[in-house]
């Protein structure tokens, strides 16, 4: 038997914060970081909320996260007592909430009745899914977990507050996107409901992605891409990722790549290697070529898989993005220090056992050397 659920309650498009204004006599707590804290953005979010209302804001919050600011936050939140948590911000800062919220919840005996998450970009759907990344600056090892109770109770999904990402932030969260959607896609957890999620969230990426980026200030645009990032969020979160993730989630412990950016990078050469080893899933990747137009129904397989990996590399140079580690920045000699290390914990990541190949250990470092 499989199974698949919705947990969380997603209010979206214009004016959608005015939600908040239900919440009355709570103590609510916000998650953010320093930078919106400082910014007008935090200041409509608290606006919305009714003056009954005891406000603490936190703002301890870094990118990848690291054990010890989950860890702070645990600690203050045994002081606050908050009934009603608010993750607002990108990936870390709904991570960071996730990670307090749980131990939080354990440590300090606190009831936090709702968990709201309000992402400002459009990338890691971590507003609607069970899974948050801790890192160990000691180890340089990131820890995906994923547990039902990290899904928020309600997503606001307001394009207002992502109109002012920089061009190369649009990107990188926006190829996190894609790279979600097509992920849970060929997932050996997928289903017909996370296919469909799926499939949408692609389209809408491949057709939205680059004119945010162009002119991020379309509003329309900008609320397109932020519906796929919490679609490919609600796909992931039940079909799970694969390899590509398994691999970004060591570059960005070890090198600091913006995660979005990792998985960009690696993207061309995990399709290309998944497509050769497994002919089922050939046959996804093709088919969500046909589904999205790229390809036609009259061309094989390898070739629609090959014009969607076209349309991929094209979508990131006409972004200008970097296409290998060395064009992000990290030396060469850097990426073959690590590689065995890269390799060994690329195969332990909890998002390994649902991709469709598992590759072996010197697989895996000739995937590395494509994109060095």
């Amino acid at each position: 038997m499989n199974s698949f659920q919705i947990k969380t309650k997603v209010a979206f498009g214009t004016n959608s914060l005015q939600v908040l204004k239900e919440i009355k006599n709570k103590n609510v707590w916000i998650i953010c970081d320093r930078f919106l804290a400082d910014g007008e953005g935090l200041q409509g979010l608290i606006g919305q909320l009714d003056a009954s209302n005891n406000v603490h804001i936190f703002t301890d919050v870094v990118p990848d996260p690291p054990i010890s600011k989950v860890a702070g936050g645990v600690s203050e939140a045994g002081k606050i007592q908050p009934q009603v948590m608010i993750a607002f911000g990108g990936g870390s800062a709904i991570d960071t909430a996730k990670g307090i919220y749980y131990f939080a919840k354990r440590l300090e005996k606190i009831n936090i009745s709702t968990f709201i998450a309000i992402p400002t970009t459009s990338g890691t759907g971590s507003e609607v899914t069970a899974a948050t990344v801790i890192t160990d600056p000691t180890t340089k090892i990131k820890y995906p977990l994923f547990l039902d109770e990290l899904i928020p109770d309600m997503a606001i999904l307001d394009a207002q507050l992502v109109v002012t990402v920089p061009p190369a932030i649009t990107a990188n969260t926006g190829m996190d996107v894609l790279t979600h959607a097509i992920e849970a896609y060929v997932s050996k957890a997928a289903s017909d409901y996370t296919d469909a999620l799926g499939e949408k969230s692609v389209q809408l990426t491949l057709r939205f992605l680059t004119s945010c980026y162009d002119d991020g200030r379309n509003l329309a645009n900008r609320e397109k891409m932020h519906n796929a990032s919490t679609m490919a969020g609600m796909a992931f979160n039940c079909a799970n990722l694969g390899l590509n993730h398994s691999i970004a989630h060591q570059l960005g412990a070890q090198f600091h790549v913006p995660h979005g950016l990792a998985n960009a990078i690696l993207l061309d050469a995990v399709i290309r290697f998944n497509a050769f080893k497994n002919r089922e899933t050939e046959q996804k990747y093709a088919e969500m070529a046909r589904i999205c137009g790229i390809a036609s129904r009259s061309d094989s397989n390898e070739t629609a898989v090959r014009l969607l990996r076209e349309r991929i590399v094209a979508m990131m140079e006409h972004m200008q993005m970097p296409r290998t580690l060395t064009d992000a920045g990290v030396a060469k000699e850097k990426v073959y220090a690590k590689m065995d290390e890269i390799a060994t914990n690329a195969l332990k990541d909890a998002c390994l056992p649902t991709s469709p190949t598992t590759p072996s250990h010197q697989e895996l470092k000739e995937i590395l050397e494509q994109i060095i």
